[in-house]
């Protein structure tokens, strides 16, 4: 089974923000209420076909002509005209569904609740993974802003340190000509920086309802082991993706609208039946003579302008055809998503592992340099150019990290996880 978001993401902010998103999101508050409508709908359904039984109270006058069969019964029986009539009782119909019709109508509506509840899942899916990767862009924007900030500051001390040479008539090197461009392609890189930042801040507070924006800035997504890059998610028997899984209950619900389509066609069995006290005078209304019944039954076919019935048919199994593409383009997708997504994350593992070991290198570099420099052995330009590409590389791991755990948690939504959470 998937882990729950909850557990999958270590981070209490992230979690905080996350549970926002699932209360004031309004995309998800609307399918909440799609919900209710299709769940509405199934138990509708199931009142058609089931008996129906109605109390009935009644009264009315009735004033035959005089040269009718009824007027002259009531004139030869001295009845009163206007003759009053009072009834109460029972009334009772049940159309039988011998074709199933109904009953396939109402196992549909309860696959359709059933899909609208996976698309429900799904679109949980989408607002976990989409705040943790918008939270992860802005987090490691924030440090790429930082270490920007401290490469054009070394490139600035080294530029200082280059000007201010005894020799006064020196041409500039080629490292010290090219420093100012670099500079500025520094700043602006920090620039970018910041308004990726704003933009993911922008669009989480988008995701999560206009609620708030993640505070911190570095969150732990999947715990120690994703900052050092040895994380990997459990790929273990997990449930049906919320996607596939709403696909194959609309498909299952396409074939029996279509077998209740074509059930039109054959003659349905309906039951009549009533029972009650009648009487044209209410002193006689609660007396066991007055009781009255009956029950009749009627087979109906459609011989005659079945247009309608036509096109509802051919209606559902357009439906069903449909469906069923949606079900393979869902699979196909999922496919495609999970093996795209643990190709990508093996690519950043060693990308994440080869820059690792390159600002390993470097560092190690910074105190050499620093130890010669010492020993004035080597000019502190030399010093100054080796923190800045150490930098430079930290700033290249910075990202590395970002995409490994933003793929981490892309394979995640892609193998169905993320809607679960612990009650």
């Amino acid at each position: 089974m998937q882990k729950q978001w909850d557990q999958f993401f270590a981070d209490p902010d992230l979690r905080s923000l996350i549970q926002e998103a699932m209360q004031n999101n309004q995309q998800l508050n609307i399918q909440l209420q799609e919900i209710i409508i299709t769940q509405n709908n199934a138990a509708a359904i199931r009142g058609d076909y089931i008996p129906r039984l109605d109390a009935e109270v009644g009264a009315g006058l009735e004033k035959p002509g005089e040269y009718t069969a009824q007027g002259v019964e009531h004139r030869a029986h001295n009845l009163p005209r206007p003759l009053a009539d009072f009834r109460f009782g029972f009334v009772a119909s049940w159309e039988t569904d011998i074709w199933s019709r109904l009953r396939n109508l109402r196992r549909s509506a309860l696959l359709q609740y059933e899909a609208t509840i996976q698309e429900r899942n799904f679109l949980v899916t989408e607002i976990v993974a989409e705040i943790a990767s918008l939270t992860t862009t802005w987090s490691r924007s924030t440090s790429r802003s930082r270490s920007s900030i401290a490469t054009s500051s070394c490139r600035r001390t080294r530029s200082r340190s280059s000007s201010s040479r005894s020799w006064p008539r020196a041409a500039p090197s080629s490292g010290s000509s090219g420093s100012r461009p670099k500079c500025s392609r520094t700043r602006a890189g920090s620039s970018r920086s910041s308004s990726s930042g704003s933009s993911s801040r922008t669009a989480s507070t988008s995701w999560s309802g206009g609620s708030r924006s993640p505070s911190r800035a570095t969150p732990d997504l999947h715990g120690r082991q994703a900052r050092r890059g040895g994380h990997r998610p459990a790929l273990g028997p997990a449930g049906e993706p919320p996607r596939r899984e709403g696909g194959r209950a609309r498909l299952e619900a396409s074939k029996l609208d279509t077998k209740s389509a074509k059930a039109r066609f054959y003659p349905s069995l309906r039951l009549d039946a009533g029972i009650g006290f009648e009487s044209f005078n209410l002193q006689h209304l609660i007396d066991p003579r007055s009781l009255a019944y009956n029950i009749a039954g009627g087979l109906v076919a459609p011989l005659l302008n079945r247009t309608a019935i036509k096109a509802d048919y051919r209606s559902a199994n357009a439906r069903q055809v449909q469906a069923v593409f949606e079900y393979e383009r869902s699979i196909l997708q999922a496919y495609t998503d999970v093996y795209n997504q643990l190709t990508a994350l093996s690519n950043f593992r060693q990308r994440y592992e080869q820059l690792a070991g390159q600002v390993a290198a470097l560092r190690a570099a910074i105190e050499t340099s620093k130890a010669l420099y010492q020993s004035a052995q080597a000019d502190y330009n030399e010093v100054l150019m080796t923190t800045r590409d150490s930098l430079e590389a930290e700033i290249d791991l910075v990202e590395a990290q970002k995409d490994q755990m933003q793929a981490v948690v892309a394979i995640h939504q892609a193998l169905g996880g993320g809607w679960r959470q612990n009650q």
